[in-house]
């Protein structure tokens, strides 16, 4: 679903991602694990068409980055670090004015909007004001708008970031559920426990890809019981070839 071969994206002379080669399957859950400023975003943003890439070549539903972008756009959902949703607005115009802007067929859109509800868990907050739900709640109706247009393939970009552990656990179980029903999903993040719930995980570190695999497969490859050693191990082992 996803196809990445040599991506750079270069600001200057700054190499924000660094010849990143990677793919993701159908129905797989792919993590982007690293701390701030390693290039997942940057990474993501290009893959959804919202930025060009330096050099290299990427596809996604076998529309490739750059020359088809508009085209990706509309095939995908997007769901990025910061609430992206309309605060003055109730849960349920939110959902309204993006089935809206994703161009949900009229006839289809009552349907999707019950969805989305009961999906997220919120259709007895369908009429609060956005504003005052709590961070859990607007990560919830966030991925709900993301997936209005029944998306094949899902980027959330960091949509746990400051998010307690508990609201986070339960947007994971709605990622799951999305997998199992055959969405495909690309999710950044810099929280250990969270890469422990991706199929695969791509491990980014000042631009580049520096590990690649199954959480199982990474944590054995380095003789380490928690992705929070492999992190630290690999972080360790970059920055001693810098020097």
């Amino acid at each position: 679903m996803i196809t990445v071969e040599n991506l750079v994206k270069k600001f200057g002379d700054f190499y924000a991602v660094d010849h990143v080669t990677f793919n993701v399957k159908r129905g797989e859950i792919f993590g982007f694990l690293g701390p701030n400023g390693a290039g997942k975003s940057t990474t993501i943003r290009i893959l959804c068409g919202l930025m060009d890439p330096t050099s290299g070549r990427a596809t996604v539903d076998n529309l490739e980055v750059g020359r088809q972008s508009e085209q990706i756009k509309r095939s995908i959902g997007y769901m990025s670090q910061k609430f992206s949703l309309y605060d003055d607005l109730r849960v349920e115009e939110n959902i309204d004015f993006f089935s809206g802007i994703y161009g949900v067929p009229k006839d289809k859109r009552e349907e999707r909007k019950e969805y989305v509800l009961k999906m997220a868990g919120i259709v007895k907050k369908r009429q609060e004001r956005t504003s005052l739900l709590a961070g859990g709640w607007k990560q919830r109706l966030a991925l709900g708008c993301a997936i209005l247009h029944q998306p094949p393939i899902l980027f959330l970009d960091e949509p746990t970031s400051g998010v307690d552990p508990i609201a986070r656990r339960s947007f994971w179980d709605l990622i799951y559920e999305l997998s199992d029903a055959g969405s495909t999903i690309m999710v950044s993040t810099h929280y250990m426990e969270e890469a422990e719930y991706c199929h695969r995980l791509a491990l980014m570190y000042r631009g580049k890809l520096v590990a690649l695999g199954s959480p199982k497969e990474l944590k054995e490859a380095m003789h380490v019981k928690s992705m929070e050693e492999v992190f630290i191990q690999k972080i360790e082992e970059e920055e001693a070839l810098l020097k």
